[in-house]
């Protein structure tokens, strides 16, 4: 078997894992575009469809943990072909499902299946490639996980306004065949990975399932359901909250535990992942709130935005190979410090953002945000992941993209929720200087009503629609100061978690050339 190994050329192997990678990432966002269509096709509610976003990432997330566990439960080989051939029927079934239920139930499966397609393929990489090699191999990974997110809203949408939304899911068929076939003739166990006896931790495989499941639920549901206000999300955070503190017990006391959160006992792994998880906050965090922004209070339409993000997608393609290059010869760690401070300087542009800015007004820092992310994403996976023995490589990397995607919800909801009652307190102070003994206010009203009157409206109507165009700029610039606050916050994220670097241990392997 070993010999089998090594004749499978290393760059054929990345091929075979970054197709359903890429599939897989790509599959996260192309279906937010085409919610529209399927809430018509569907004949459903507009909190009813939101379901086929929230039931994928919720299968996705109770997944990701357990990825190197039932790897070794049935072998590696078996378990990735498995997941590419799931996903890949559970897309035709998407494609054909009849009503909006079995299309959350497909898309559960989906998730499942999906959810460990990424640990796998990153600790594939990691192994396959010398240490010496193994940023290279990241920053050729962060170049695939990276285009998913790019190119799948417009692909979603171009999708869906030529053929049908169907076709989102129907196009997964081909590349999922091809992956399947690959993975069967390019990828082997290494014998460290040999199937043996495990007994199933059905208490572990439970706690995780609903603890997970449920705080997704409440990440996702919380702004829409007023989070505390509401009995639902109260329910499922008691829930979570019970489920995943029993889990810690149960994981720490198992003899062969689901998620083996003993790899904590590592410092710069533990750190690492702290690190990911705030990182994962900023970058969805700021990725939700710009095209919002731009759509809401700009008047962009989704193309627009979608143009203003993209040139940072662009800068992170282009700079990640270089950064795979650095890290073979220095220290991954100062990258990661000057990536963090790249970011922490596009949030600080981004917080001076008015409404009078231009297009590249708000390209220019999504770039330098696209540069910080490279510099930091490529560096800080192989760091993280440097000390941890191949044996539970499937295990740290099913950890470490778990925390960055939960990183990444809790940013969202709170970025979300941050808007919602910052936009209102905002709008309080501002609305408390429109007043009769205010002389500025007291004037714009009148050039208002006297613009209105000129285009023939009468006295009493000339007022009333001044009033209007001010309470409209009012709500503008609430919501544009809400906006600022929000990226300043987001930019002290970025400062603040610089010391954890700290805890980092610098892999043995740079400056010096591996023997394999």
């Amino acid at each position: 078997m070993a010999d089998t190994i090594k004749s499978v050329n290393k760059w054929l192997i990345t091929a075979t894992v970054m197709i359903p990678t890429f599939m897989e990432i790509v599959d996260t966002s192309v279906a937010n575009v085409a919610l529209p269509h399927m809430q018509g096709n569907l004949n459903a509610g507009t909190d009813e469809v939101t379901w086929v976003l929230t039931s994928y990432l919720v299968s996705n997330a109770v997944v990701l943990p357990m990825t190197g566990w039932l790897a070794r439960m049935f072998g590696r080989k078996r378990f990735l072909v498995t997941c590419i051939a799931l996903f890949t029927l559970s897309s035709f079934l998407c494609g054909a499902a009849p009503n909006l239920g079995m299309l959350v139930l497909f898309r559960i499966l989906q998730g499942a299946a999906g959810g460990a397609l990424i640990p796998i393929s990153q600790a594939i990489m990691m192994e396959t490639f010398p240490p010496r090699e193994q940023g290279m191999a990241m920053a050729i990974f962060g170049v695939g996980a990276m285009f998913g997110p790019i190119i799948g809203p417009t692909l979603g949408g171009w999708i869906t306004d030529n053929m049908s939304w169907r076709w989102i899911f129907y196009i997964n068929i081909p590349v999922g065949v091809m992956a399947v076939v690959m993975a069967k003739y390019f990828i082997f166990d290494p014998p460290y990975l040999k199937r043996g006896t495990m007994r199933i931790d059905y208490w572990g495989l439970a706690l995780l399932t609903v603890g997970l499941g449920s705080l997704q639920v409440v990440l996702d549901k919380g702004q829409r359901e007023d989070w505390f206000s509401s009995s639902f999300i109260i329910a499922f955070s008691i829930i979570s909250c019970i489920s995943l503190i029993a889990l810690i017990f149960v994981e720490l006391t198992g003899k062969q535990p689901v998620v083996n959160l003993r790899l904590f006992r590592d410092v710069s792994f533990a750190s690492g992942n702290l690190i990911m998880f705030m990182v994962g906050y900023g970058l969805y965090g700021s990725i939700v709130m710009i095209p919002l922004f731009l759509q809401t209070l700009m008047g962009y339409n989704a193309t627009l935005a979608g143009m203003v993000l993209a040139p940072g997608g662009v800068a992170t393609l282009i700079t990640m190979p270089f950064v795979g290059a650095i890290i073979q010869k220095y220290d991954g760690r100062w990258v990661v410090f000057t990536g963090l401070l790249a970011s922490a300087y596009s949030m600080y542009l981004m917080q001076g953002f008015t409404l009078e800015a231009s297009y590249w007004d708000f390209v220019w820092p999504r770039i330098i945000l696209g540069v910080g992310l490279a510099m930091i994403f490529v560096p800080l996976t192989t760091v993280t992941l440097s000390t941890i023995p191949k044996e539970e490589m499937g295990n740290a990397t099913g950890i470490f993209n778990l925390l960055r995607n939960i990183g990444g919800s809790v940013g969202i909801a709170l970025s979300a929720t941050l808007l919602a009652r910052l936009s209102q307190s905002y709008q309080s102070t501002l609305v408390s200087h429109v007043t009769p003994y205010n002389s500025d206010s007291q004037s714009r009203l009148e050039a208002l009503a006297q613009g209105a009157i000129s285009k023939g409206m009468d006295a009493v109507t000339a007022g009333k629609t001044a009033l209007a165009i001010m309470y409209q700029v009012v709500q503008r610039q609430a919501g544009m100061l809400a906006y600022n606050y929000i990226f300043w916050t987001i930019g002290l994220v970025f400062v603040g978690i610089i010391p954890l670097l700290l805890l980092l241990k610098k892999p043995k392997s740079y400056g010096k050339i591996q023997v394999h």
